[in-house]
């Protein structure tokens, strides 16, 4: 698999397919759930749906396989390569900025049929990749993730996602135990309700879930499916354009709309079309940190408590966990201080000396204008103008900003790029605020970052793969389930269908053949009706004067009285069949 163009740290959420881990039930709920969909979604979706299934090699028949979806969506300048389960937002985000659809290669279980809150392969090849097609929502997506790869994530944030990925995988393993999901579950609650505020990253997650998750798009009263959590839901796909569900039109003010992803879903919101996408984007866009800066950004960063970067005007991008804003008596920045492994950049690359373990301890450095100079950002200095305030390697100087911040030391060496000073090298370097020691002599050398504003916040650091692993970036696997000794037995009932379905057994063949594999059925699983659902079809289609039409036929009928949910599933699957 190719992986080699990734950036090193995006390379290990990739996983391999192993398609030989599908079992004959995966590929029966596959085929149950895309024969539903693209029946129901034929109507009901924009009209790009199923041209794009087509067009992005998804068969109802069986399971893709990812390597062979990635092939068609390099012609919609995409392409497409398998992860486990949840990856991290920023890592999710980053890959799709780069042109990558994620694709989840686990499988829901027939328990989740209808919905489930783990990302899986029916959410991810049958949802978004088929929508993919559009050039605008392509467009919109590309743009969405390169604004939301700014946005900053809290702490709080990495806590919910890690919470929310633990309940989906635990849900989704047959092994689990009640008491195992009961745990999870109060996990999540508690996690959730300690959410002390609305972060950019959760900000931006709202508008991907009301948008390319579970948009509308068309008129308000006849909207049209696009959002690839309907599309890959037989039941929310059908539930959502009912009039149980309020449909709002689609405005920035969506982002102020939580959401459950364990259920359905009350109000739905609804774009007139692919470029309001864009248009709401932009709004959003313009409340973020990384567009306004200053001291209202930098309280963004402030808040989350995690890594971001301060971008300075003169280009110096500084990367750690922002804790303190030190304003003048005019409320202006004063002084910007970092705790933990700290990073100095330059667009997006890191500084040689740099990096987090030489500031290991924090970062801390004056920001504005110095009286000198009161209206000429110092990075834009020229050698004259740096040699009138002794800021010559060798000599002392003393520099004092409007602001009242004064720093004193030893010049070491003054760094430049493309013309602008972006850092001083302080020895034996103090640094006060009325009255208050920002720096001290003891602490070592002083890098005073050269800048006289913040123009840019954003999440993370700037350059990624310098700085190393954050917390927001760690890479996990979905546990391989457990097979009993009954499910493995299930599993080959469901292999001996589908070989008669690909041996194309005919007439008295079919029967005798099937014949077998239903008596085994109703011995080792007599509430499963997914099985014979299958059979049924193949009776209809090959031998629909067979005996075992009419048995079939009411041992679904007994089963569709279990409960509400095995009716419906029951009733749909007839209708396609053929029987109803």
């Amino acid at each position: 698999m190719e992986t080699d163009f990734l950036p090193p740290h995006l390379r290990k959420y990739v996983v391999e397919q192993h398609y030989e881990k599908y079992t004959p039930v995966d590929q029966a709920v596959w085929r149950y759930v895309l024969r539903q969909l693209k029946a129901f979604l034929s109507k009901h979706a924009h009209e790009c749906y199923v041209e794009g299934l087509n067009k992005t090699g998804i068969d109802i028949e069986r399971i893709p396989r990812i390597e062979d979806v990635s092939k068609k969506i390099q012609e919609f300048g995409w392409r497409a390569l398998p992860v486990s389960g949840f990856i991290p937002p920023a890592a999710f985000m980053e890959l799709q900025s780069l042109g990558v659809l994620p694709i989840a290669s686990d499988m829901r279980t027939l328990d989740h049929l209808l919905y489930t809150p783990a990302p899986d392969i029916v959410h991810e090849a049958a949802g978004h990749a088929p929508i993919l097609i559009h050039p605008e929502f392509s467009d919109y997506l590309r743009q969405y993730a390169q604004v939301a790869k700014k946005a900053i994530i809290s702490k709080e944030d990495l806590d919910l996602y890690e919470a929310i990925r633990d309940l989906s995988d635990i849900k989704e393993n047959p092994a689990s135990t009640p008491e195992q999901v009961k745990t999870a579950e109060e996990h999540l609650d508690k996690v959730g309700k300690s959410i002390s505020h609305i972060s950019e990253a959760s900000e931006l997650s709202r508008m991907n879930w009301w948008t390319a998750e579970y948009g509308l798009i068309g008129e308000l009263d006849n909207p049209k499916i696009f959002g690839a959590g309907l599309l890959s839901s037989v039941g929310e796909s059908k539930w959502c354009l009912s009039q149980k569900v309020k449909k709002i039109p689609l405005t920035v003010d969506c982002i102020k709309t939580s959401y459950d992803i364990t259920e359905p879903q009350p109000q739905l919101f609804v774009a007139k079309d692919f470029k309001t996408l864009v248009r709401v984007l932009d709004e959003m866009a313009d409340q973020m940190a990384f567009r306004i800066g200053g001291l209202k950004g930098l309280n963004k960063a402030i808040e989350a408590q995690s890594v971001n970067t301060a971008e300075l005007n003169s280009g110096l991008q500084i990367s750690g966990q922002i804790v303190e804003a030190i304003t003048d008596s005019n409320g202006t920045l004063a002084y910007l201080r970092l705790q933990g492994p700290s990073q100095l950049s330059y667009q997006d690359h890191e500084l040689p000396g740099h990096d987090q373990k030489y500031h290991a301890h924090g970062f801390g450095t004056p920001v504005g204008f110095l009286k000198a100079y009161p209206n000429q950002c110092p990075s834009t200095f020229t050698a004259d103008q740096w040699s009138a305030l002794n800021v010559v390697p060798g000599k002392e100087t003393r520099l004092e900003f409007v602001s009242g911040v004064v720093v004193t030391g030893k010049v070491q060496s003054v760094l430049e790029k493309d013309g602008k000073t972006l850092v001083l090298a302080l020895t034996d370097a103090k640094a006060e605020l009325n009255g208050r020691v920002l720096f001290a002599p003891e602490w070592g050398t002083f890098d005073m970052a050269v800048g006289s504003t913040v123009p840019s916040v954003f999440g993370g650091p700037a350059d990624r793969e310098a700085y190393g692993e954050t917390t927001d970036f760690v890479a996990k696997r979905v546990p391989a389930p457990k097979y009993s000794n009954e499910e493995l037995q299930r599993q080959n009932l469901y292999g001996q269908v589908r070989k008669i379905r690909e041996d194309k057994l005919q007439g008295a063949a079919l029967t005798d053949a099937l014949e077998k594999v239903l008596a085994a059925h109703k011995t080792l699983m007599p509430t499963d009706w997914l099985l014979l659902m299958e059979s049924l079809e193949l009776v209809l289609s090959r031998h629909p004067e067979s005996k075992l039409k009419k048995q079939i036929e009411d041992d679904l009928t007994t089963l569709s009285k279990k409960d509400e949910k095995t009716h419906g599933l029951i009733q749909d699957g007839l209708v396609l069949a053929g029987a109803l």
